[in-house]
């Protein structure tokens, strides 16, 4: 964590510098204005952020913030857009890039969860010279693509984090709960922890798949596969709506707290769970960051020609647990967190 910290801490203080210089589908669209205070140069430059999740997931709505918060310090628009159906849509999103594209924006924010469904039109918006940041899925496609730089966590790397921390905590049988099957990054991720719980006690995971619009039919899949298999002693779910129908799963069958449990990514559920030892930790790839730095690196991009020389800005993994879980409570009433 502290080697995250030393890599976005610079960055922090520039940004700090910038502001005191003033220097889906339609219906998922939110466009967020310049400040009246911000650089009057910069009212005019218009950055898209196009997601795989809607700004109502408990999730994406943190990486809105951020993006949010930058578009008001850096003085620009920034049009945030997702799939409007609730569910993981590549073509919708596709779509939405080529219009986004269409537009002829000053920067295109991106998440990258299928780069052979989104590689195309990812690909057309650098040919049209419009500059690309990707963030959150698609680590290991970007640079490929044509992307100036991907913010976020190498997926694969944080699963074997996770398998590592479990098996450290002596599991030996667990379960990998995707609730978005076809989602790259989250393969990556259930195969990362493959890896990490076998290196730490030769421990072996089954991964189950659940419907990520459906939490009553993710709770019943996750139940049924605790019935069939009793040897199973730990959950890792890949992200918060997946988390919390599993915390019910477990509360139902009487096993909460006695099977070990864990998540990528925060909730209210997950913290509240880490907090009453329910749950062991939660996998914090720190999305505030992944909304707000890329309007940044774009604004400075699009002014000053800056760019980074990582092809990969880590903003995690981290772990949140019972040593730091009351913080990051209290941060999450300014929806940061």
């Amino acid at each position: 964590m502290q080697r995250i910290f030393k890599l976005i801490a610079p960055l922090v203080m520039l940004l700090v510098v910038l502001a005191a210089c003033g220097g889906g589908a339609a219906t998922n669209t939110t466009n967020t204005s310049p400040s009246s205070s911000g650089n009057p140069a910069r009212a005019n430059i218009k950055f898209y952020v196009i997601t795989h999740g809607q700004a109502t997931d408990p999730f994406w709505s943190v990486v809105k913030k951020g993006v949010d918060q930058a578009a008001h310090d850096m003085g620009v628009q920034a049009i945030y857009e997702g799939p409007a159906s609730g569910t993981f849509d590549v073509v919708a999103m596709a779509h939405l890039i080529d219009t986004a594209v269409a537009a002829h924006p000053d920067g295109l924010v991106v998440s990258i969860p299928d780069a052979k469904g989104l590689g195309p039109s990812i690909k057309a918006a650098v040919a049209a010279g419009i500059p690309v940041i990707s963030i959150n899925s698609g680590s290991d496609v970007a640079k490929s693509l044509g992307v100036l730089v991907h913010i976020g966590q190498t997926e694969e790397q944080a699963g074997i984090g996770g398998g590592l921390k479990m098996g450290a905590a002596g599991v030996k049988h667990a379960l990998c709960v995707n609730q978005e099957v076809g989602n790259v990054a989250l393969t990556l991720r259930c195969k990362g922890f493959q890896e990490g719980l076998a290196q730490a006690d030769g421990g072996t995971v089954k991964v189950i798949g659940v419907n990520l619009a459906n939490p009553t039919q993710t709770q019943q899949t996750v139940e049924a596969a605790l019935q069939h298999d009793p040897s199973i002693d730990g959950i890792l779910t890949l992200g918060p709506t997946g988390a919390t129908p599993t915390i019910k799963a477990l509360q139902d069958l009487n096993k909460l707290g006695q099977i070990k449990l864990a998540t990528f990514d925060l909730s209210s559920d997950v913290l509240k769970a880490i907090k009453n030892g329910q749950m062991l930790f939660a996998i914090d790839q720190q999305q505030y960051l992944q909304g707000y730095l890329p309007i940044v690196l774009l604004t400075l991009y699009k002014t000053n020609l800056n760019t980074i020389a990582n092809d990969v800005l880590l903003t995690g993994p981290g772990f949140v647990t019972s040593s730091n879980v009351t913080q990051v409570i209290a941060l999450t009433a300014q929806g940061t967190r």
